[in-house]
């Protein structure tokens, strides 16, 4: 969540959150009233100290309203992007679009429509958590903003209609009118932006809609998933048996470590399929991503009597598996 300012290196700016943080960022809901007079307090699913403050304010890291496409040729051809870039990549209807971490990691949701569908599309890099929502909730289609708050250090989204807050990891609203409503999962995949453009020259890549607006490209969250524990704002509760950093594969209520999905290349749990293949950098490694160490490329698919699905699934860090399914199971072995 935190981002550093252009006149602060990335250090200085965690601590200032970190002080803010330790001097009572936790949720107060009265002194919220002013700046969220639409959000129904009365209407909650969770604990108020289970929200903290991460240092920016309401759609201080913007959303992406009008997102901004190229060709996938343009892209490889005129822009400084690296073969082994992340890209999350949606495929709906015959329309195909990826969705680089390099742009995400400034603004964490894209309002986009893909094949006639409303989707959200976000990333929490404090939880390494991609996941892509269908926006319509009955016959409202919701868009979404950051509020700047962090739960269990996973980002908590607004929708605009209703000003109700969202869990990103979950897709639940957790206060507001809204609260208890489950948004869709679409599946999708991280990938690297060599092999979305292996899947068609058809693609298309969002692109910044000002090139100069943030550093992209850049990472500001430098060695962050090579830390033995997650920034402070993380208060809960270390999963057992394996480094609360190391990625696993989350599908429901199971997770598999992906060090052991890299050691064996394939896992097959009952009709679910998972596949390891080298060759995508890590967004939260080095200063800059295209230089990120090799985390490989994760697929996730279901047998059916047609061949294989995309199945939905969550490529992130154990602690956060374990704080938003403390009963589910982490494969490590």
């Amino acid at each position: 969540m935190l981002k550093p300012v252009r006149s602060l290196s990335y250090s200085v700016a965690i601590m200032a959150a970190v002080v803010s943080w330790s001097a009572g960022a936790y949720a107060n809901p009265g002194s919220w009233a002013g700046e969220w007079p639409r959000t129904d307090f009365a209407k909650a699913s969770i604990d108020f100290n289970e929200i903290l403050s991460g240092g920016p304010p309401k759609d201080g890291i913007p959303a992406i309203d009008r997102p901004l496409f190229a060709p996938v040729e343009d892209v490889a051809q005129k822009w400084d992007f690296g073969d082994e870039e992340p890209v999350i990549t949606v495929a709906i209807d015959g329309d195909l679009k990826a969705y680089p971490l390099r742009v995400l990691m400034w603004h964490e949701i894209v309002n986009d429509t893909i094949g006639g569908v409303p989707i959200a599309v976000t990333y929490c890099p404090l939880c390494n958590s991609s996941v892509v929502f269908d926006r319509r909730v009955g016959d409202l289609v919701l868009d979404f903003g950051t509020t700047g708050k962090l739960r269990n250090s996973d980002l908590v989204m607004y929708d605009r209609q209703t000003e109700s807050w969202w869990q990103q990891f979950l897709g639940e609203a957790i206060v507001g009118e809204m609260t208890g409503t489950m948004l869709d999962m679409i599946p999708v995949r991280v990938e690297s932006f060599e092999k979305f453009r292996a899947r068609g020259s058809h693609g298309k890549v969002l692109v910044p809609n000002n090139r100069g607006l943030r550093t992209y490209g850049g990472n500001p969250y430098e060695r962050y998933d090579s830390r033995s524990r997650p920034y402070p704002f993380f208060q809960g509760e270390m999963p057992d048996g394996i480094p609360p950093l190391q990625r696993v594969v989350a599908v429901g209520n199971e997770a598999w470590s992906v060090a052991l999905l890299r050691e064996v290349g394939e896992l097959r749990s009952g009709d679910l399929i998972l596949t390891w293949e080298a060759g995508q950098n890590s967004a939260l490694d080095t200063s800059w991503i295209a230089e990120g160490r090799d985390v490989g490329n994760v697929v996730v698919q279901r047998e059916t009597g047609n061949g294989r699905e995309d199945v939905v699934h969550d490529i992130t860090f154990a602690f956060a598996f374990h704080a938003f399914r403390p009963e589910g199971t982490i494969h490590v072995r």
